[in-house]
């Protein structure tokens, strides 16, 4: 066992956003040979496109891990599940709820998988676990991944941090957390009320100043990169995200681009991809 964790110590794990935001959702992470999708809201021959152009392979897809039944994270699920034969990992709630969507054309049947939150399982030599996060869908998750001596965690569409999301968060090496909002933004711009209200509870999405808050005040030294994901087209831009988290994490003697890298994913367009060491 301790051979075989050395061995994945030393393999190229890669991390690719293909989309990030409420237009579509799906994330790569994948080594050698084989790979997963950390949701799927965009559509199966755009997940073929940028895989293809950054070099990756879609048959190579072993798995798909579902944080919530939200569309803009599961639209392709059906097509990747039953046609494609990719086995469709969630929560028997998020299932339900995937089961109920009108976004998701094929019931997912075959490819069904269903995991419990906290109870870690393998695709490969990933280690899985699921955690909870506050959302205002039918249930919803964030993960962490172990491969080797590496940890990547994310956690997007959060109502607010709670201590079990804190506590996988402090974990990872290497994390993806929602930037949803700027707080000013929202307060004055074009959403009604009701949406607002929404947005900015407790089952809705994180702030800038919040995800700031919390990555200026919960950084470890074994952190190496953490991707601010989820941006709203609205009430947000990816200037103002880095901006609020650089100086909020500057404050407390904590160098982007020294001590630990920092970058905005793009909500309509695919990312380089990170090799994690």
């Amino acid at each position: 066992m301790e051979a075989a964790c050395l061995e994945n110590d030393r393999v190229k794990l890669s991390f690719l956003s293909l989309a990030s935001g409420s237009s579509g959702n799906c994330y790569y992470l994948g080594v050698s040979g084989y790979g997963i999708l950390i949701d799927a809201g965009i559509n199966v021959r755009t997940i073929r496109k940028i895989l293809k152009e950054k070099g990756l392979v879609f048959e190579e897809i072993v798995a798909i891990l579902v944080t919530h039944d939200h569309a803009d994270h599961i639209k392709a699920l059906g097509c990747l599940g039953e046609k494609h034969h990719i086995p469709v990992y969630a929560t028997e709630k998020v299932h339900e709820g995937i089961d109920r969507s009108r976004y998701v054309e094929d019931t997912l049947l075959q490819s069904r998988r269903t995991i419990e939150k906290r109870q870690p399982f393998m695709i490969r030599d990933f280690r899985i676990e699921a955690f909870e996060v506050p959302h205002d869908s039918s249930d919803s998750v964030g993960f962490l991944i172990e491969y080797g001596n590496r940890r990547f965690a994310i956690a997007t569409d959060v109502g607010y941090i709670t201590a079990t999301v804190s506590d996988y968060l402090c974990r990872a090496n290497h994390i993806v957390l929602e930037a949803n909002y700027d707080e000013e933004m929202l307060r004055t711009g074009n959403y009604p009320d009701f949406l607002k209200e929404r947005v900015s509870s407790k089952t809705g999405h994180l702030s800038n100043r919040e995800t700031a808050d919390f990555l200026a005040t919960h950084y470890r030294p074994h952190m190496k990169n953490i991707w601010l994901c989820h941006l709203s087209r609205e009430n947000n831009h990816p200037e103002l995200a880095c901006k609020t988290v650089d100086l909020r994490m500057a404050q407390e003697g904590i160098r982007i681009g020294r001590d630990v890298m920092l970058t905005v994913l793009k909500r309509m367009m695919p990312s380089e991809v990170f090799v994690l060491e």
